[in-house]
């Protein structure tokens, strides 16, 4: 009976360590489960840029663009149904909106939502965009 016991024991142990390794081969890094990226893709998905707009232009932000109004005025514009998201402030902006400075705004679709420069402005933004 001990015998049996043992035996199984010893089964069960070389079945966990073998499938420890089996499960530790397929997380090698640069493999398809664990892609190795490069510094400048993770530098596009981390980092703000800041642009400059004039009076009366436009920035559309494409869908999940961010955009932090550094200096100048603006004011939202809608997509005509929903607003921009004012992260900050926790509420929609609908066009006309007024736009806090350093308040964080998120574009969630491509439905050409996005911000208008009063005056000259400075913005940081991460995402992608189009200037009209």
């Amino acid at each position: 009976m001990k015998k049996s016991v043992i035996i199984s024991t010893v089964i069960l142990l070389v079945m966990v360590f073998g499938l420890s390794i089996a499960m530790a081969a397929t997380d090698q890094p640069g493999s398809e489960s664990d892609p190795v990226v490069t510094k400048s893709y993770v530098d596009s998905k981390t980092s703000y840029s800041p642009i400059s707009l004039t009076a009366g232009q436009k920035l559309i932000g494409g869908e999940g663009t961010e955009i932090i109004l550094r200096s100048g005025e603006a004011t939202a514009i809608d997509n005509g149904a929903n607003g921009v998201s004012d992260l900050t402030a926790g509420i929609d902006l609908m066009t006309g909106s007024q736009v806090g400075t350093n308040h964080l705004l998120l574009v969630p679709r491509s439905d050409g939502r996005g911000i208008l420069a009063g005056t000259d402005i400075w913005v940081m933004i991460r995402g992608t965009y189009t200037i009209k």
